[in-house]
């Protein structure tokens, strides 16, 4: 298996189902859940909903899906139209193209990339069906992503797992802040902080606890939810140490925050 993000990840290519979920938790008390598309075989997009639907069926969860679809396809009125009239689909993911660091400029545009006219044709589609949108890219495509949440105001984007903040350097991090500074001016962009795992370290209140606090000077509290990403973080840590690390950070927050953080804004956004 190829390498990604993390590393290798051979220690959790295993099944993981809603009571393995659970059972990561720990003593962290999990209500409701989100599933977010999984890179189902794209040839058959509508089939991770056949199985999230027997999931939920069987097991009760999750109680929310963003679904996977490809924005610049033939099949998009299909797909969109089936997940506007489905209960458990909130929003879809489609990761639009990117590229590296070192080779993006900010005219930056390519098929399948948030200024692609067809990939945003598809995009126009969302609002009709009551659809929001997961967006996943690095965070130097935030001014792509701007500009997309500015031209749909009615469409609410949620960005994964911070913005990918990967390069802590001091430089990389104030770019990665300048960037969340940038497409949190748009109201209709809501932040979801996990993902932010460093390969080969325990996660630490130490190396995350400003990446959290940064997010949440950016975007506030009532625009910020916590997420686990699991069990993708798990090639790094335990989720329950993970969620621990959460609590800490925000342990100085008002009741009133740390619910919006952990619940309140999930539910509002996913409409559970």
């Amino acid at each position: 298996m190829e390498n990604f993000r993390y590393g290798n990840y051979d220690k959790i290519r295993r099944t993981f189902l809603p009571h393995d979920y659970l059972r990561a938790a720990g003593h962290h008390k999990v209500v409701k859940t989100v599933l977010i598309e999984g890179e189902w075989n794209p040839a058959d997009p509508l089939g991770e909903l056949r199985w999230v639907e027997s999931l939920q069926r069987e097991q009760g969860f999750p109680h929310a899906m963003s679904a996977q679809a490809w924005l610049d396809r033939e099949d998009v009125d299909e797909v969109l139209a089936v997940y506007g009239r489905h209960p458990l689909v909130k929003g879809i993911r489609h990761k639009p193209a990117a590229v590296p660091r070192a080779q993006y400029r900010d005219d930056f545009v390519a098929p399948g990339s948030m200024r692609d006219t067809k990939w945003r044709d598809g995009y126009a589609k969302l609002h009709a069906h009551g659809l929001l949108f997961e967006l996943q890219v690095f965070w130097w495509h935030f001014g792509e992503a701007a500009e997309l949440a500015g031209d749909f105001p009615g469409t609410t984007i949620v960005i994964n797992h911070t913005g990918l903040p990967a390069d802590r350097s001091e430089e990389g991090l104030h770019a990665w802040r300048a960037a969340l500074e940038r497409v949190a001016r748009e109201p209709n962009v809501h932040l979801k902080i996990s993902g932010i795992c460093i390969p080969g370290q325990r996660w630490s209140v130490a190396a995350n606890g400003p990446v959290v606090r940064t997010a949440i000077d950016m975007f506030g509290a009532r625009r910020c939810s916590f997420a686990s990403n699991y069990p993708v973080d798990g090639v790094v840590d335990r989720m329950s140490d993970i969620f621990d690390g959460f609590k800490e950070i925000v342990r100085g927050f008002s009741v009133e925050d740390r619910l919006r953080l952990f619940y309140d804004n999930a539910v509002r956004v996913y409409g559970m």
